[in-house]
C-alpha cells in the first residue's frame, strides 16, 4: 500500500512537472564566456562604447524555429572601452554608481522572452521583458540565428528604468551635458 502511495505521488508530481515544461522544444544553453554584450551611449558631445558580460542565457526552440530565451546579465561588468586611465575609472564608476545602475543594489539584469514571431528566414521579431535596477518593462528588438550563432540590437530607453541622470526630458539647461535617454546594446550570443 505504500509503495502504491509513493508511486502515485512520484506520478502526481513528474505527471505535472511534464505537463507544465513540455518535452517537444530544445532548449540551448548559451556559451556566456564566448558570447558579447557591447553597448553605444549617447550624448550631445558624442559617445561611449562599452561591453557588459552576459552571466547566462539561453534559447529555446522548436526544431530550427526560435520560440523563448532567457538571459542575466552582470551588471557589475560594467567596462567603457573608448577611454583610458583615469577618464575609464571614473566614468565606469559612475555608471556602477545610484546615478545609473546602482549595481551594488541591482547586480543583475535580465531578459525573459515573452513572444516570438518569425519575420523572414532565421529572423525573428521578439517582444520580451527586460529588468533593469528591480524595474521591468517590455522591449521589442530583432533576433537573428545562423547555426550556433545569434546575434540581436536591442534600443533601450534608460528612463524607463530610473535612471535619469543627465536626461534633458527630466532635467532643463544642461546644454552639452545632457545625455540622451535611449542606449543601444548589440548582443552576438555562442551556443
Amino acid at each position: 500500500m505504500k509503495r502504491s502511495i509513493f508511486t502515485l505521488a512520484l506520478t502526481l508530481v513528474f505527471g505535472s512537472y511534464a505537463l507544465a515544461n513540455p518535452v517537444d522544444g530544445e532548449k540551448k544553453e548559451v556559451k556566456a564566456d564566448e558570447s558579447t554584450v557591447t553597448w553605444k551611449a549617447y550624448k550631445v558631445t558624442g559617445s561611449h562604447t562599452g561591453t557588459i558580460a552576459l552571466k547566462s542565457g539561453a534559447l529555446e526552440f522548436d526544431g530550427d524555429k526560435l520560440t523563448g530565451g532567457e538571459f542575466v546579465v552582470d551588471m557589475t561588468t560594467i567596462n567603457t572601452t573608448d577611454l583610458t586611465g583615469d577618464y575609464k575609472n571614473k566614468l565606469d564608476g559612475h555608471l556602477n554608481s545610484d546615478d545609473f545602475f546602482s549595481t551594488a543594489s541591482n547586480p543583475t539584469s535580465s531578459l525573459v522572452f515573452t513572444n516570438v514571431e518569425a519575420s523572414g528566414k532565421n529572423s525573428y521579431k521578439v517582444t520580451g521583458n527586460l529588468t533593469i535596477k528591480g524595474i521591468t518593462k517590455p522591449v521589442t528588438f530583432d533576433v537573428s540565428i545562423y547555426g550556433s550563432k545569434a546575434t540581436a540590437t536591442l534600443k533601450v530607453d534608460r528612463t524607463n528604468y530610473d535612471v535619469k541622470y543627465g536626461s534633458g526630458s527630466f532635467f532643463d539647461n544642461l546644454g552639452d551635458k545632457t545625455i540622451y535617454d535611449e542606449f543601444d546594446l548589440v548582443v552576438d550570443l555562442q551556443m
